[in-house]
């Protein structure tokens, strides 16, 4: 049996009233520690339209130790780059997960941009978790022979740190989720899948 206990504090992050890029929600963050041992979040503000930004707040601890609010210090991505974009004016920076890669010495930001070619997975890096440069989207080798350019992806995320190939060598590893097409029925199926991330 787990000695562990669940305990829900309440919510530490909702929607600021009157604030345009939150009109529509606040939800699914990434966290990470930073340099300077505060807790931070990253989470998914949705403004009218579905138009999605990644923001950034540190969390406030209570004097008991818990979370109680957060410090929002702005946005770290929204959509500017030709995938994170639509052509009706709409875009999507979405769904964040951070990571301190070891190997890399930098903190890599995973997440879904959203343009008119579906979600695909994008990374960013860091250094202070607080000014982020975007690396591009995400490639992968065809799995099975099905090529996943042309497939919608998400919810990604980076191993901390590198390990062994199928013949030893050191790489570093991203556990995503393809939605893969379901030639049969039309419909999809989601497959998380662990690829290995190249030089």
């Amino acid at each position: 049996m787990s000695e562990f206990k669940l305990q829900r504090l309440g919510m530490i992050m909702e929607p600021e009233p009157g604030n345009p890029q939150e009109a529509e929600g606040v939800l699914n963050p990434a966290a990470a520690r930073g340099p300077d041992g505060q807790l931070y979040l990253f989470p998914r503000l949705v403004a009218k339209g579905n138009y999605s930004r990644i923001g950034v707040a540190r969390v406030r601890f209570n004097p008991d130790g818990d979370p109680a609010s957060v410090e929002r210090f702005g946005i770290a991505l929204e959509p500017e780059a030709e995938y994170e974009r639509r052509p009706d004016g709409g875009g999507g920076c979405e769904d964040p997960r951070v990571t301190f890669v070891e190997p890399l010495r930098r903190y890599i930001m995973t997440y879904t941009a959203y343009s008119p070619e579906g979600p695909r997975i994008a990374l960013a890096e860091s250094e202070d978790l607080l000014h982020w440069q975007r690396l591009g989207l995400a490639t992968f080798a065809p799995y099975h022979d099905i090529s996943l350019d042309d497939v919608d992806d998400k919810d990604a995320s980076l191993f901390p740190v590198a390990i062994p190939n199928p013949s030893g060598k050191p790489e570093l590893a991203i556990l995503h989720r393809p939605l893969f097409p379901r030639y049969s029925s039309g419909g999809n199926r989601v497959s998380p899948h662990v690829a290995q991330v190249g030089p």
